[in-house]
């Protein structure tokens, strides 16, 4: 495709044209009724019209820039087969807009310089939403452990199984390990019934579900049955090597400082592990005195070979409301 952006400084009226040389993909990009170009000018204040493959901007030089960038990044990836929905528009728009993320929109469409942030599974390609999830996604490739810290529904979780069982399948680790807390939110389940499996696997059920979108059913299954995927409760990690493999330890804030020294201390060679959690939704019976996650990460931020991602209420990539309630609730705790 081409354009002929108007030359203007910031804040004056400027005017740009695109043309797609993909006429037979404008649906998908326009959306349904040209939702995506209606978010994109309530969004960012900018006026659009689209006549055949042209799509003309109009705003402050900005505004046309921002909308540029974000038509232009929904078209590569509608080519690299991306279906475009309403939250792929969002987290477009809030990634041209991010100063520390400037060139990799405009480097994924050249086809030049980075190759794109993307995870792939066997049931699909996984792109960053937002910024922190970019950063996320870097550090889960370049360091052997990894604190990741935020809010529900910033992908902290779904982002650290994807990452790996893409190493799984790549051969990088032999194993996945995958361990919680078996902790009650807040409630006293009492006795529950059936073998030690049938008795956690509700603590653990978010584990699979991550699995699952990222591996048919059969493998899934499979790949538990042999051994290759393991999910269990913290307890069941000591006395432990954990060698040659992907381990991740999600909703680490209900743990006690002396079980997350045990977790990881059972890092093994050829290993990466990830520890998720939220900080401010500890579960801790009463009389705990810390989290283990904040006595971890106290202790070893800044450490060479650990890195620790922060997420925010931004980040959030459920509906639109879960950001707007975590944002409602933070604020009324600060």
């Amino acid at each position: 495709m081409s354009r002929k952006p108007a030359a203007a400084q910031p804040g004056e009226r400027s005017r740009a044209e695109l043309t797609f040389d993909r006429p037979q993909v404008l649906s998908a990009l326009f959306g349904q009724y040209d939702r995506n170009l209606v978010t994109l000018e309530n969004r960012l204040g900018v006026y659009i019209t689209a006549r055949g493959n042209r799509v003309g901007l109009e705003g402050t030089a900005e505004q046309v820039a921002l909308a540029r960038d974000v038509l232009n990044d929904l078209y590569a990836r509608i080519g690299r087969g991306e279906e475009i929905d309403g939250g792929l528009v969002d987290a477009s728009i809030a990634m041209a807009a991010e100063p520390t993320l400037d060139g990799i929109i405009s480097a994924e469409r050249s086809g030049g310089g980075a190759p794109p942030i993307m995870i792939r599974t066997r049931k699909k390609t996984i792109v960053p939403r937002t910024p922190a999830q970019a950063h996320y996604m870097r550090e889960l490739v370049h360091n052997d452990m990894i604190f990741a810290l935020g809010p529900a529904g910033t992908g902290k979780t779904y982002l650290a199984v994807a990452q790996a069982v893409a190493q799984l399948i790549t051969g990088s680790v032999q194993r996945l390990i995958l361990s919680r807390p078996a902790v009650e939110a807040g409630e006293r389940l009492g006795f529950l019934p059936g073998d030690m499996k049938e008795k956690v696997d509700p603590y653990l059920r978010p584990l699979y579900d991550a699995l699952y979108d990222c591996l048919p059913a059969e493998q899934v299954e499979r790949r538990i049955a042999s051994g290759e995927i393991e999910i269990a409760p913290i307890a069941f990690m000591r006395g432990r090597t954990l060698a040659d493999a992907f381990v991740i330890l999600d909703e680490a804030q209900n743990t006690t400082p002396a079980q997350m020294k045990m977790f990881l201390t059972r890092f093994g060679q050829n290993s990466r592990m990830v520890i998720c959690g939220d900080p401010n939704q500890t579960d801790l019976p009463g009389g705990v005195a810390a989290s283990g996650l904040a006595d971890a990460t106290m202790r070893l931020e800044g450490v060479e070979g650990i890195a620790l991602c922060r997420f925010s209420a931004a980040d959030v990539v459920r509906h639109p409301i879960v950001g707007r309630i975590v944002e409602a609730y933070e604020g009324k705790d600060a």
